[in-house]
């Protein structure tokens, strides 16, 4: 969806059973946090709306 939706690449690291962190420029944008490990996780929508923001947050450059 990512690689789709934005076109950029999208690198899947292993980590730890019960674990989701969504990176964008090595910043935490998604954490699951320890309710990961019951599988509560955010929702696809919840993803890629923060993915977007933060995408054109960067984009757009620090604001002055």
């Amino acid at each position: 969806m990512l690689r789709r939706d934005f076109g950029v690449d999208v690198e899947l690291e292993p980590g730890p059973y019960g674990s989701l962190k969504v990176l964008v420029d090595d910043e935490v944008v998604v954490d699951a946090g320890p309710l990961a490990f019951m599988g509560v996780v955010p929702t696809l929508t919840t993803i890629r709306e923060r993915v977007a923001a933060r995408l054109g947050a960067a984009q757009t450059g620090p604001t002055s």
